[in-house]
């Protein structure tokens, strides 16, 4: 994507899209989520459906892709080492699962959220828990649903299932149409306005997420930035 000019926003600002599949979107959440070296940033997670992305983009699964399957395994657990994310060693069963219900239900709990995502992180915190750490199949509805009582109550489980089908299933489509319309061709998806020049640009993958520190104008020396795994990625 070309850089262009926007309103200049107050800080840094990132727009991540995301989709509890993929193993890099949830490595690039952890990060923005947990990294100081974006603590100054304007964060705003995007859940999306990557099978709807990759089908608006004709692009075929890298788990379809003899040898990119192994590759994408051992890449996973390098970039997790390297940033000290908890993940599984082992790939969770039936990877990569069909996550259309799961996104859905995000999707209901992102309509009814405040500014700053309360909701939406509590939830995506849990569901990539549950999947990326303790490998347990989240695509699987009483799982699911026990992830959702866990984390809102049976009750508020109960709406949220509820809207899903309805409300959640159109914002799902609306944020993958949105995905597709900033560039987007798969995950992590990443749309980052400059605070000082209002220039956005979109970056691809966990792995250049030291070209997204560079194009924010964001300092890596400070606090120790430049150590553990930011020396992979500069």
């Amino acid at each position: 994507m070309t850089s262009q000019a926007q309103p200049k926003p107050n800080k840094p600002a990132i727009t991540l899209y995301l989709d509890t599949v993929s193993p890099f979107a949830y490595e690039a959440y952890y990060i923005l989520r947990h990294d100081a070296a974006f603590k100054g940033c304007q964060v705003t997670f995007v859940p999306i459906f990557l099978g709807g992305l990759m089908h608006k983009c004709g692009n075929t699964a890298p788990m379809n892709i003899k040898n990119k399957d192994k590759w994408i395994n051992a890449e996973r657990l390098r970039w997790a080492g390297a940033f000290g994310i908890p993940i599984t060693q082992e790939l969770p069963p039936d990877f990569p699962p069909l996550t259309l219900n799961i996104m859905r239900a995000v999707c209901a709990v992102w309509a009814s959220d405040d500014a700053q995502q309360t909701r939406l992180v509590r939830v995506l915190d849990a569901l990539y828990a549950k999947y990326w750490v303790d490998g347990e199949p989240t695509h699987r509805p009483d799982v699911l649903r026990a992830v959702l009582d866990d984390v809102f109550g049976p009750a508020e489980a109960d709406k949220i299932l509820a809207d899903a089908s309805t409300v959640g299933k159109k914002l799902l489509i609306e944020n993958t149409d949105a995905a597709f319309a900033a560039g987007a061709f798969g995950l992590p998806w990443l749309v980052c306005t400059n605070a000082k020049t209002g220039s956005t640009e979109g970056f691809f993958g966990v792995d250049h997420l030291g070209q997204v520190a560079q194009f924010l104008d964001i300092d890596l020396d400070r606090g120790g930035g430049r150590a553990g795994g930011w020396r992979s990625v500069l």
